[in-house]
């Protein structure tokens, strides 16, 4: 009996409280310009914590505080393979003028209600609507 590969990803919303509100970064995506979060596949030695930290600064040139443990778990298919996406939140605490990805992404910080109305993809959608009404989950401190 063979096991079946199952590809890992980890991902990050990243999030600050500003004027007393919520608001989430969203970044574009590389290819066709949606609304998503950092997240990439977890590179030989990463956890998923390290990786989730790293994918937030390359692509939206964030970092902070990831928090443990995942905010969620889910699984896709990508390219005929099962793969499975832990999600974090990261209370971010600085926000970078130069970041690798700089060139290739827009960063829109927004509301969870206007996130989920920008974000790309049922699970990304699903994800902000449970941060919604879960919100007590976030570290809030004011920035």
């Amino acid at each position: 009996m063979s096991k079946m590969l199952v590809l890992r990803q980890s991902s990050a919303i990243p999030y600050r409280v500003k004027d007393g509100k919520v608001e989430v970064l969203l970044i574009t995506s590389t290819k066709h310009q949606h609304w998503i979060v950092p997240k990439g596949w977890i590179a030989l030695g990463f956890s998923a914590v390290d990786s989730a930290a790293k994918e937030t600064w390359e692509e939206a040139g964030v970092t902070g505080r990831v928090q443990t443990p995942a905010f969620a778990v889910y699984s896709d298919r990508k390219w005929g393979y099962p793969y499975q996406v832990e999600v974090f939140l990261l209370s971010v605490e600085d926000v970078l003028e130069e970041w690798p990805e700089a060139r290739k992404r827009k960063r829109q910080w927004l509301s969870l209600p206007k996130a989920v109305k920008q974000a790309k993809g049922k699970p990304l959608k699903r994800l902000l609507q449970r941060l919604q009404t879960q919100s007590n989950l976030l570290n809030f401190v004011e920035t």
